[in-house]
């Protein structure tokens, strides 16, 4: 089998064939550290970090970088606004996000590049460029000229006149509307941490040559993902590849990966409005964390398919909390009836004693194979995510066909816990299911006799056959975080932290 990807630079999806046989290079744009991490921030990551679990299972040596952009106008000015240091903020802020990761079950990030530990070779690099002719000094500035790239624009389909238009520099113009910066002067009430040395004067680089260089340094002239959002696109995919290619005469990145953005189902708030700044605050991935959790936050954006917009609402929130407790409920039933968890348990269903259960056992691997395949597809783990409800629903009702719970034999016990098993482990390679969620049970005695009066009611109406508002009770109380546990001795609820 081989893995396919959708490629924006040729708009089609393309044979997935590494620079190198074996190995794959992975470059993902990181977050400005200027203010704290939003949920935004988590998309990316999460889906590049499923994209190097499924890569490193499908046999390849994934490098994967991620940058931090800490040289850059929105923090100096907002460093200047809460009377910080630059950097002192910059790590702040890196922290923040770190931390964020670590919560979302993000682990595959092998280099995490800093812009201000590579300004000596982001200098030689604009150098670079004004020697071959593609770059030029104006008034302590260095632009790159867009006329030097014959095929500029062939990323987003744009032409040079679409850049940002004309502007005046301290001395002397731009030479085209669409040139952009390489490297930029200081400006006098800048701070001196972020004032640095080079042949042009005083200043700091651009945006675009910071990734440029970064990316190459670590990963080669050509290397073989390029990811980011699709806002990125243009301009800054676009002149990274323009000013790369120009300056090397290969290739830059060969396939370059896109993931949609998130979509906010809320009134539409202009930026100026003070509600927008109440609005990203509640945004704020810490906190968002701290409501949800990260592996809840990790299924939302894998169960969209990462080129698709993600949408983000309280209502979408509920659904997928109620959709991912499918799976902790088989999980727990599985320990139930077999005495082991499938999270712990190393046990494979080839490895189980599963005599006279040939058929499932082949059943459940041809669930492992769509698996695979939907995967190879363009990384989708929207489908992939699919199979695995399907083989949760298989697996629930293997344990009642063979009534598992009430006289369970060894080869259906161990039978049952090898497809949990396979069902968790095809779950993390999407980064998930990797360990139990955190649960408490109990509450203050009022919270537990509300909760009994609950549970006595469901009761009464599973009895009188009322399924659907049985059902209704257990999935509203899902919603709030309650999971309710039939055992054969009654019904225990337990309570997300």
């Amino acid at each position: 089998m081989t893995i396919r990807v959708y490629n924006t630079l040729s708009g089609e999806k393309e044979e997935f064939v590494p620079v190198q046989p074996g190995k794959v290079g992975i470059y993902l744009c990181g977050p400005t550290v200027y203010k704290p991490s939003h949920i935004g921030h988590a998309v990316g990551p999460v889906i590049f970090d499923a994209i190097k679990r499924y890569l490193t299972f499908r046999g390849y040596q994934v490098t994967w970088v991620v940058n931090i952009t800490d040289v850059e106008d929105k923090l100096i000015a907002e460093a200047a606004a809460q009377n910080l240091p630059v950097f002192t903020l910059a790590e702040r802020i890196t922290e923040n996000y770190n931390d964020a990761m670590r919560r979302l079950g993000v682990t595959g990030i092998d280099h995490m590049p800093k812009a201000s530990e590579y300004i000596p070779d982001i200098i030689a690099y604009v150098q670079r460029l004004i020697d071959k002719g593609a770059a030029y000094p104006s008034g302590g500035d260095v632009y790159f000229d867009v006329t030097a790239d014959r095929d500029y624009g062939k990323l987003s389909n744009r032409s040079p006149d679409e850049q940002f238009g004309q502007r005046e520099l301290q001395s002397g113009q731009k030479r085209h509307p669409g040139d952009f910066a390489l490297w930029k002067e200081s400006k006098p009430d800048e701070p001196n941490e972020v004032k640095f040395a080079s042949p042009w004067g005083q200043g700091r680089p651009g945006w675009h040559i910071e990734c440029s260089v970064m990316s190459m340094k670590l990963l080669g002239e050509t290397f073989d993902i390029h990811g980011g959002g699709m806002d990125l696109i243009f301009p800054h995919h676009e002149n990274e590849i323009a000013q790369s290619e120009t300056a090397t005469d290969r290739p830059f990145a060969k396939y370059w990966l896109h993931n949609g953005l998130t979509r906010f189902n809320t009134k539409k708030i202009a930026k100026s409005d003070p509600e927008m700044a109440k609005f990203m605050e509640k945004m704020v991935l810490t906190r968002l964390l701290d409501e949800y959790g990260g592996e809840l936050l990790r299924y939302l954006i894998l169960s969209t398919h990462y080129r698709s917009p993600i949408d983000f609402s309280d209502a979408e929130m509920a659904a997928k909390s109620k959709a991912l407790s499918t799976f902790h409920r088989l999980f727990e039933r599985i320990e139930r009836v077999t005495g082991r968890s499938p999270y712990a348990d190393l046990l494979t269903l080839e490895q189980a004693p599963v005599a006279g259960l040939d058929a499932f056992v082949a059943e459940v691997g041809g669930f492992r194979e769509r698996f695979v395949q939907v995967m190879d597809d363009d990384f989708n783990t929207a489908a992939a995510i699919a199979v695995l409800f399907e083989l949760a629903a298989r697996v629930n009702r293997f344990i009642d066909e063979n009534k598992v719970e009430s006289a369970p034999q060894d080869t259906t016990r161990m039978a049952t816990l090898g497809a949990g098993r396979v069902l968790v482990e095809l779950g993390r390679l999407l980064g998930l299911f990797l360990e139990p969620p955190v649960r408490r049970s109990g509450g203050s005695e009022k919270l537990d006799a509300v909760m009994r009066v609950l549970i006595d009611i469901r009761q009464h109406c599973r009895k009188n056959k009322d399924f659907a508002t049985a059902d209704l009770i257990r999935d509203k109380l899902v919603e709030e975080g309650i999971t309710l546990v039939d055992r054969p001795g009654g019904t225990e609820w337990q309570m997300s932290q």
